[in-house]
């Protein structure tokens, strides 16, 4: 991971807009999970109807939620990650070099990243989801994947699923 300096929009976040922020940041958060063993699928429509950020699942079934917060503002506006913890082992916020640490709630974990790479700060005790969700959870990422590989290979098609 980069940590200081860099090219513009990879480190340095300020003046680009939110969204192109939290995709500079998802990158190099998704190249992270990997290397742990986990794959990350980017906007997931939860059953409560809530988008997350990440969500990534483990070889073990385990299951991440990862909210990218590029500025405080971000944060300081944004109270819907409350409602992901349901759907979650581990809850973490994602950040860069020029968010305050501090900002983020104890009981999350926290992983600072940039557009390549990322590491985890505070890591947080696993809250396992109840058999019957996580199976649910499972499969609907799956699908998903699966759709969006779809779109991919024949982007004239409408395809539509989720939860």
């Amino acid at each position: 991971m980069t940590t200081e300096g860099g090219a513009a929009g990879v480190n340095r976040l300020e003046g680009i807009a939110r969204d192109q922020a939290a995709r500079v940041l998802a990158r190099g958060l998704t190249r992270h999970l990997y290397q742990l063993g986990m794959t990350a699928i980017p906007e997931v429509v939860l059953p409560n109807g809530r988008r997350a950020d990440l969500a990534a699942l483990g070889r073990t079934g385990e299951i991440w939620i990862i909210e990218i917060k590029s500025s405080v503002e971000d944060f300081r506006t944004d109270t819907k990650w409350r409602d992901y913890r349901a759907y979650c082992d581990r809850f973490f916020f994602a950040s860069h070099i020029d968010v305050p640490q501090d900002i983020f709630p104890e009981d999350a974990g926290f992983i600072l990243c940039d557009g390549f790479g990322a590491g985890i700060i505070r890591h947080i005790d696993r809250q396992p989801v109840p058999a019957p969700t996580r199976k649910a959870l499972t499969i609907e990422l799956a699908r998903l994947a699966s759709l969006r590989l779809m779109t991919l290979t024949d982007p004239d098609a409408r395809f539509h699923d989720g939860f």
